[in-house]
């Protein structure tokens, strides 16, 4: 049961969440009305979002690709951006579905974090056999909430290192959106991610591509011939994800979203391997 808007005024909270910084006060407001079970519990929730936490740890939630995924304090907190990412990786599945479709397409969500990508793929692809992986226990917890209520399972380890081997060779999609922050700009970024989020799930090495490259050199191992990766990344980035992908072997091509600001590199495995070279 929410709170009633008159157990405290709509437009004192507002004026209050206006103050500390947040440009939509109106909606923020009306989410935390909302969500609060008593005026203290109202209080305490605006508190926390005057404070500088953010929105979704004060909520325990985020609406992702019209999910509600739960977000735990500490874990990161799913972009509208990487929406993009999963809008392509579902239509870059349902384009190469061929024999896929007579079996569960096999999905596996890298730093999968609360675990939002591969549980919106599983809701936008029906038949899915969903296996993620994180490296921070928090989001591993966190995960398990949103991916077994979409059937799948969620590893807690370093990338590929805890997934069965009896994956190797038969993934349809692998995504992962993994850190790609510069470390020198981790400094920079909104106080929200660089004080009350994880840093594993920010900070990408010097040039911000450090794990990029890391999922990317073994990836092809684990794709299934005519399987995909997609990795999202920033536009100036692109190129050099691009040149990863291509040192491991996969096909690979650019989409840009303007409206949601994101990119996202996708590289195919080779049905066929390629011809060798002149002696």
């Amino acid at each position: 049961m929410s709170v009633s808007p008159s157990s405290r005024p709509r437009s004192g909270i507002v004026s209050r969440l206006r103050a500390a910084g947040c440009v939509f006060a109106e909606d923020e407001a009306r989410l935390l009305i909302s969500a609060a079970r008593t005026p203290a519990d109202l209080a305490a929730m605006v508190d926390r979002r005057a404070a500088g936490r953010p929105l979704e740890h004060v909520l325990g939630w985020a609406e992702f690709c019209g999910l509600r995924i739960a977000v735990d304090s500490g874990v990161f907190v799913p972009r509208r951006r990487t929406e993009f990412l999963v809008r392509q990786a579902a239509a870059t599945a349902r384009a190469g579905a061929g024999q896929a479709v007579a079996r569960a397409r096999l999905v596996v969500d890298l730093c999968c974090g609360s675990g939002a990508v591969g549980a919106a793929l599983v809701a936008a692809l029906g038949r899915v056999e969903l296996y993620a992986v994180d490296v921070d226990p928090a989001a591993v917890r966190c995960a398990r909430r949103n991916v077994a209520a979409a059937g799948g399972q969620v590893f807690a380890g370093d990338l590929y290192e805890p997934l069965p081997a009896t994956l190797r060779g038969r993934v349809d999609i692998l995504v992962a959106n993994a850190p790609y922050v510069p470390t020198e700009a981790v400094r920079l970024l909104p106080p929200e991610a660089r004080l009350h989020e994880p840093r594993v799930a920010l900070d990408g090495g010097a040039d911000g591509l450090d794990v990029q490259r890391r999922v990317t050199a073994t990836a092809p191992s684990w794709l299934a011939p005519g399987g995909h990766l997609l990795v999202e990344t920033s536009e100036g980035q692109a190129l050099r994800t691009v040149e990863a992908f291509v040192r491991s072997g996969l096909v690979s091509r650019v989409a840009r979203s303007e409206e949601l600001n994101a990119t996202v590199v996708i590289g195919t495995r080779p049905a066929t391997p390629a011809p060798a070279g002149p002696p």
